[in-house]
């Protein structure tokens, strides 16, 4: 019998890729709900091309006039319910990928989660929830899936730390002063993988480092201490495990995103992949430090995760709007860590350490942290 599988922001990087996964494995999947933000005529090729499955865009501007079973953000969540798939995968970028991922938990499907901003912003909130409805939360993001694969092949107790590869972004090399004059055009120029805009320039800041960093303290349970980050610009080791003996284990393939995915749609099974495969004779591997100095993002984030879950919160939200003030070319690009440090500054100031008790709660703290940014940014024009 075909695993029913929906998927979210099938117009995006990761949806695209799972979308490949999904026409590679006709046998076993069955595309149930495709949806996306506001990429209407992409949505139209999919619904042609998936004629059974349901369709939803969350733009309900967009998606005045056309033919789609569901518009709306209350029409997404409503698609997510309706479709019950068997696994959903969340390609959704930002912080609006929270409140499908609930959704999708609460209609008893599981989680191939790549919107790691569910984790980051309600870790605690959305394990329990799964628990719960009994469903699982599969890690895609390439650096996470890795772990998950070497954590259970190995044992979470035998494992004494944990270690994420970054690229580095296309600016390891440059100095803070070639950092200053940092292009959008040049911000979007990633070396090794093929993303979207926000996550491309995360990649270039380090941010998308740290925010996997607190993804990977959350998802594993594991203190900041035992998560450290090498930079691996061939992008080909995913992450590593370093176990109690001192031996270390890799997980490697092509910077490809339909493996993670095709995994975690398969898990627990091993299936024969055409994802990913390395020509191991062609490769030569470096591995460096990362630099704090020049790229602060990381330190921020292992910042943030010293104190509770506002400052996780915080962190996502500032960078989001950071970014997006970037890409607007409202602000240069050094002066992202710049407005992601004023906002933790701000919230560490008055945050209480006590848990956020729902999704609510923590949706009223992101908006509060974008406020804080959103100030930040008009007060420097």
């Amino acid at each position: 019998m075909k695993k029913s599988v929906a998927v979210l922001g099938a117009t995006g990087s990761i949806g695209k890729s799972a979308m490949d996964v999904l026409r590679d494995q006709k046998d076993r999947f069955q595309p149930v709900l495709i949806t996306a933000r506001s990429d209407f005529k992409g949505l139209l090729e999919l619904k042609e091309e998936f004629p059974s499955a349901l369709t939803a865009l969350a733009d309900a501007a967009a998606a005045e006039g056309t033919r789609f079973d569901f518009s709306g953000g209350d029409g997404l969540l409503s698609a997510i319910a309706a479709a019950k798939a068997d696994i959903a995968v969340n390609g959704i970028s930002g912080a609006a990928g929270l409140k499908p991922s609930v959704a999708a938990i609460n209609a008893g499907s599981d989680l191939a989660l790549a919107n790691k901003e569910t984790v980051v912003m309600a870790g605690r909130i959305i394990f329990a929830l799964a628990k719960e409805k009994n469903v699982r939360v599969i890690p895609v993001d390439s650096e996470h899936s890795a772990l998950f694969k070497l954590i259970e092949a190995h044992g979470k107790d035998n494992v004494s730390e944990i270690i994420l590869t970054a690229s580095g972004g296309p600016f390891r090399e440059y100095s803070r002063e070639t950092l200053s004059r940092v292009t959008v055009e040049e911000a979007l120029a990633h070396p090794t993988w093929d993303m979207g805009p926000k996550i491309t320039v995360d990649s270039a800041t380090l941010a998308n480092k740290g925010l996997e960093v607190i993804e990977a303290a959350l998802l594993f349970g594991l203190p900041p201490e035992k998560i450290k980050v090498t930079v691996h610009p061939q992008s080909v080791v995913h992450s590593m495990v370093r176990l109690k003996d001192g031996a270390v284990y890799a997980q490697m393939s092509k910077p490809d995103m339909r493996l993670p995915i095709h995994e975690a749609l398969t898990w627990p099974e091993t299936v024969c992949s055409p994802f990913g495969v390395l020509d191991l004779t062609s490769l030569s591997l470096t591995f460096e430090k990362p630099d704090l100095e020049k790229f602060p993002m990381l330190a921020l984030a292992y910042r943030s995760l010293s104190g509770g879950e506002n400052l996780s919160i915080a962190y996502n939200a500032a960078n989001e709007i950071a970014v997006e003030a970037f890409l607007k070319e409202k602000i240069q690009f050094l002066e992202i860590p710049r407005i992601v440090e004023y906002v933790l500054e701000s919230v560490d100031s008055k945050a209480s350490l006590e848990p956020l008790e729902s999704i609510e709660a923590i949706l009223a703290a992101d908006r509060e942290a974008r406020k804080m940014a959103e100030d930040f940014v008009w007060s420097k024009k």
